[in-house]
């Protein structure tokens, strides 16, 4: 009767959200823990690295360091002409989304659930329902925050749905995840549809979860069943589900930090100085 209890007041009314973070404050030690192991085995192999080898990882960082400088300059003049269209055409949109960087310390057990647990929380600021990106694509979206860490579900668990667009001509479907992360299904999609094999399959930032524009997968497979009304589409999700340990963190142009922070329109500052000023004199 008590579990029955339990379940009913976390399902239907929502009451145990907060023992939910204390919990997963509380195992933030044992993440800690479960990761030692590895931060320990790298740091025993740093030890035994002689001065040449060193040296060629110097010399490699430097040229990498080189060529990402130069797309760097190129991107900062792309941003800047983007910009200035986007004022031109009194566009409200932000070309850079916030984010912050985060690392992988721990994975769901259960094989049915495509989770990971990351080491930032409610102090970096976190909140359920943000993008969570690697150096590829998307991931998946916070679920669960606690001080210290946050659960992430990744785009390949079967609970997960993504509004996705191709890039080659705007067409809008939904992406879900089947329990397999290496495929993905678009679904819905029309036999007349122009989609092929190949495509690139980004955010479309409908239903303001997703940021708009941020490589999802590829369209890896179609299938046509004679008579059918929709074909059948597989897609080779971008990032690397299983291999990342760093991951980048979104926060929305209308994050709630902002909101807190800043007025949310121009003269509000202006009038609440003002409001001030007339107390002080009286």
């Amino acid at each position: 009767m008590v579990s029955a209890a339990l379940v009913v007041a976390d399902a239907r009314f929502d009451k145990l959200s907060s023992v939910r973070s204390t919990l997963g404050t509380a195992l933030a030690p044992v993440y800690w823990l479960g990761n030692a192991p590895q931060e320990f085995s790298d740091w025993f192999s740093g030890l035994f690295v002689n001065k040449e080898d060193l040296q060629q990882e110097n010399e490699d960082l430097r040229a990498r360091l080189l060529i990402l400088e130069r797309r760097a300059l190129k991107y900062a003049a792309l941003a800047s002409e983007n910009n200035e269209l986007r004022r031109l055409m009194n566009s409200s949109e932000v070309l850079d989304d916030r984010t912050i960087l985060a690392e992988v310390v721990g994975i769901s057990p259960d094989p049915y659930s495509h989770e990971i647990v990351i080491n930032k929380g409610l102090r970096d600021g976190l909140r359920e329902g943000q993008a969570v990106l690697d150096a590829h694509g998307l991931m998946g979206q916070v679920v669960q925050t606690s001080q210290i860490t946050s659960r992430v579900i990744l785009v390949s668990d079967s609970s997960h749905a993504v509004p996705v667009e191709v890039v080659r001509n705007g067409l809008r479907a939904i992406l879900l995840g089947n329990g397999n992360t290496d495929t993905l299904e678009l679904v819905h999609v029309p036999d007349t549809a122009d989609v092929q094999e190949g495509d690139l399959l980004v955010s479309s930032g409908l239903g303001g979860r997703f940021p708009r524009g941020y490589p999802v997968a590829e369209v890896s497979r179609i299938t046509k069943e004679p008579g059918e009304p929709f074909v059948s589409i597989e897609a080779a999700p971008r990032a690397e589900l299983n291999q990342s340990r760093l991951v980048l963190v979104v926060f929305s142009p209308v994050d709630p930090r902002t909101a807190l922070t800043e007025p949310e329109d121009p003269g509000s500052a202006d009038r609440a100085a003002e409001s001030n000023a007339a107390e002080e004199e009286n």
